[in-house]
């Protein structure tokens, strides 16, 4: 069984320094291999039933993938030392993204779902980074040891639980600081647990003048934290878009329009987390119905749907199911 915790970091002003480094090679990197992608496409591509006469013959190459582009790493970091800093698999990563957003451009997701053409990152839309290999004992105290960075402190408020094991730690920029997302994992437990006896079972609805209503007729009022925010949000933007472009006082602006967007977010998270906590205490199963969260989300009521969360409701109530059933 796979999870994931996140925790905030607590970073020396010379840690911040190195993350945006890493983080700003890591983007030129990655734009410098999606333009290669983009250069072999622009070359080698043509009309389905035809081809012009006269055309540009491209020096022949076969086409760059995944494999052959992280062949380049090792002769990247004989050109350019300083990406000698990065570990191995932090830089195969970035190799990772660019595949994988070349790919769903070119030919869609599992289901067949093309996205648009990927875009060049700027220094504000690349903001993670991924560990992937890691010692016995990572996390000491309240650190933990990310390959070739070192220890970093973070606020270790709940333990991971005995036998799971760090498999990739993301390191993510935020308006409010840096976090770090462990990706857990533990082969022992099943997927999927089954319930052998059910006992005091109920459904709920969504809704948008209620958040859910039970079977039982009890209901949970929605909070409507965005719609409550907004007047705040909007003074904001109106500062951030007076502002000049580039100056300073833009730049505040934009970190506390961040927060403050942040700050919502988290609300509902909180409130979502609790809502599931109550119905877990109560209730051995729960059944909810099926909802087309993307298709409302193109309606009128699209403010209230994102507003009221229920996508991330649904999966944090899955995956507190699923450890409420873990066995002990």
């Amino acid at each position: 069984m796979r999870t994931a915790y996140q925790y905030r970091l607590r970073l020396t002003k010379s840690q911040e320094t190195e993350i945006e480094r890493w983080l700003d090679m890591l983007r030129h990197q990655y734009n410098y291999l999606l333009a290669d992608r983009f250069n072999w496409y622009e070359q080698n591509r043509c009309s389905i039933n035809s081809c012009p006469l006269v055309c540009h013959l491209p020096e022949l190459r076969d086409n760059p993938d995944y494999f052959s582009q992280k062949r380049t790493l090792p002769q990247l970091k004989k050109d350019r030392y300083w990406y000698k800093a990065i570990h191995a698999n932090v830089l195969q990563d970035c190799v990772k993204r660019v595949d994988l957003a070349f790919k769903r451009f070119l030919k869609g997701d599992s289901n067949g779902r093309r996205s648009g053409k990927p875009r060049f990152k700027s220094k504000s839309r690349y903001k993670s980074l991924v560990f992937s290999a890691f010692s016995k004992k990572p996390i000491q105290g309240n650190k933990l040891n990310l390959p070739k960075f070192g220890w970093v402190k973070m606020v270790y408020h709940r333990p991971i639980p005995n036998g799971f094991k760090i498999k990739t730690a993301t390191v993510t920029r935020k308006a409010d600081g840096y976090y770090v997302t462990l990706s857990l994992q533990d082969d022992t437990v099943p997927e999927i647990i089954p319930i052998e006896q059910v006992s005091n079972p109920v459904g709920i609805d969504m809704g948008l003048k209620s958040f859910l209503i039970k079977s039982d007729g009890t209901e949970v009022p929605i909070p409507q934290y965005y719609r409550k925010a907004q007047k705040r949000l909007k003074k904001i933007q109106k500062t951030v878009s007076r502002s000049k472009k580039g100056s300073n006082n833009r730049k505040k602006a934009v970190r506390k329009l961040g927060k403050a967007h942040k700050k919502v977010a988290d609300t509902r998270k909180d409130f979502h987390f609790k809502t599931a906590k109550w119905l877990l205490d109560d209730h051995d199963l729960i059944a909810h119905e099926k909802l087309n969260i993307k298709g409302l989300a193109k309606t009128k009521m699209a403010k209230s749907v994102l507003d009221a969360g229920w996508g991330q409701f649904l999966s944090i109530l899955s995956n507190k199911a699923v450890r409420v059933a873990w066995p002990t």
